[in-house]
């Protein structure tokens, strides 16, 4: 932004830059989506979630799940190049090529290991440390890096130069399209330069909604977009934090909430495969949050059946989330993942390139969860299909105006950390610091149980026991999930803060 760049710009280099630093959760080898915001008021969405190879079917993983999550046949066909080159080539400033320099000079001259890597490292430490693949660049004295230690990524310097001379050409054909392919292959995927090639980002429409006077502009199917709203539709009326009915009772109903909400989660997939506009506008509709709140009862809680649920949800994993917004209120939330710890486990040796895992994000014919339900046959796997997605990243404005960029990283996490962010600044009249930090509480419905990070108030958690509710806690070390605000004021100062539980801080100027 000094450089006179917009906020496309940054967010751009800033997801190109923790894609290098934090490999773990994100980076070139995966995908995801952005809303985007323009100086005169229009929004729109970026998809660019990893496809689905054409060599896809929907009971390709029914004898051995575990081949989703690991190895050559877990990778799906990385979206996140092409998505950013089209958010740069439609609303971009400074070239391209200067946005890849900061992390080409650093994957190059090294950076000093932070906490979240070494952590994660210490993770996976067997595998770091006896592939050769892996040691060469995260164990090069035969241990695990450890923070404070220095770290090389010299071959993904060079593909990301490649990138920034060549365009997203250099990365879906050509030399570095073959050896992703060829290693992808290699460890049992069937992956090819076609799909590669063949590979495209899709500009959407956001989902809109409206919550106390607000315009939510929020990611569409296949994301949890839709639940966010649903959600908020079936507090709104509920007025949280300034009712009268207490804390008590509106823990209770934020949880019968993310019930409702996540039983209706069980019904989306790629649009592009199943029509989904029906029921997608029923799902965020006041109306439905009216009948809603109608069967939420205020004296307890109900097994799993009663919230209507149609398949059993798909509960995704790590990612990256940031927010960025400028002087001319241009703003982008994106969120982009490889999904599970350092993704399929596979890093191509010669481009650096680290590779998602994101066909675990589909459902697997003929596994049922622990409640007998069944796996959505909306998110079977089929060639190009883009999977289930638990991303929000969110826009918000107030009065025609731009107010606030948010959204997450921490799989099926993200959506209540976020609708209860929403609630702390909106309902609780928290600063953005305090709507992040606060101890958040999580259900999606399946498995039956409440997970509460320690530091929520006692009275609350027995109350919710009381009600019948399966009631756990967790330590926030764990950061299970983690949320990124940026926000104009009504004095026109911005506010930023970022998630504590990820070691993370905000930088503005």
């Amino acid at each position: 932004m000094r450089a006179g760049g917009n906020a496309v710009d940054a967010a751009v280099a800033s997801c190109l830059c923790i894609g290098t630093v934090n490999s773990f959760s994100s980076g070139i080898g995966g995908g995801g989506f952005m809303t985007i915001r323009l100086p005169n008021g229009r929004v729109e969405v970026i998809d660019f979630r990893e496809t689905a190879p054409a060599s896809s079917f929907p009971t390709m993983f029914k004898k051995d799940p575990m081949l989703a999550q690991r190895g050559g046949l877990a990778v799906a066909v990385p979206g996140e190049i092409r998505g950013l080159e089209i958010v740069h080539k439609r609303h971009g400033s400074l070239p391209w090529e200067r946005l890849f320099e900061p992390s080409i000079k650093l994957a190059r001259e090294g950076w000093a290991v932070g906490p979240e890597l070494a952590r994660r490292l210490q993770l996976v430490k067997d595998m770091i440390e006896t592939d050769p693949t892996w040691s060469h660049i995260f164990a090069p004295n035969g241990s695990a890096l450890k923070e404070g230690e220095w770290i090389k990524r010299e071959a993904l310097a060079n593909t990301l130069e490649a990138i920034s001379k060549e365009g997203s050409k250099a990365f879906y054909e050509g030399r570095i399209a073959k050896l992703i392919v060829d290693y992808v292959n290699k460890n049992g995927g069937e992956m090819t330069m076609t799909d590669m090639k063949n590979y495209k980002p899709l500009i959407k429409e956001p989902l809109v909604g409206y919550y106390l006077g607000r315009k939510i502009y929020t990611t569409p199917a296949p994301t949890s977009g839709p639940a966010l709203l649903s959600i908020l539709n079936i507090l709104e009326r509920y007025n949280v934090g300034k009712s009268s009915d207490g804390d008590n009772v509106e823990v209770h109903r934020l949880v019968e909430a993310m019930k409702h909400g996540y039983a209706q989660r069980t019904e989306l997939g790629d649009p592009d495969f199943t029509d989904l506009r029906e029921k997608i506008q029923r799902m965020i509709s006041k109306d439905t949050a009216a009948q809603i709140r109608g069967n939420i009862s205020d004296t307890q809680t109900f097994p799993v059946e009663y919230y209507n649920p149609h398949w059993a949800p798909i509960d995704t994993h790590g990612t990256t989330h940031l927010s960025t917004v400028d002087k001319d209120n241009m703003a982008v939330a994106l969120t982009s993942t490889v999904n599970l710890l350092f993704g399929s486990k596979l890093l191509e040796p010669e481009t650096g390139v680290i590779l998602n895992d994101e066909m675990d994000d589909f459902s697997i014919p003929g596994y049922a969860n622990a409640f007998g339900l069944h796996p959505s046959p909306f998110n079977y796997p089929e060639p190009g299909k883009r999977p289930l997605s638990s991303a929000v990243p969110t826009i918000i404005e107030r009065d025609g105006v731009f107010e606030m960029s948010l959204g997450g990283s921490g799989g099926s996490r993200i959506l209540t950390s976020a609708i209860q962010t929403i609630l702390n600044i909106y309902g609780h009249d928290m600063n953005v610091m305090e709507a992040i930090e606060r101890p958040r509480i999580h259900h999606q419905l399946m498995p039956n149980v409440v997970d509460i990070e320690i530091g929520y108030p006692d009275s609350e958690i027995e109350f919710l026991r009381n009600l019948g509710h399966n009631v756990t806690t967790f330590d926030r070390k764990l950061a299970k999930a983690e949320i990124q605000v940026v926000m104009r004021g009504d004095n026109k100062l911005v506010y930023a803060a970022s998630d504590s539980r990820k070691q993370a801080a905000a930088a503005g100027y």
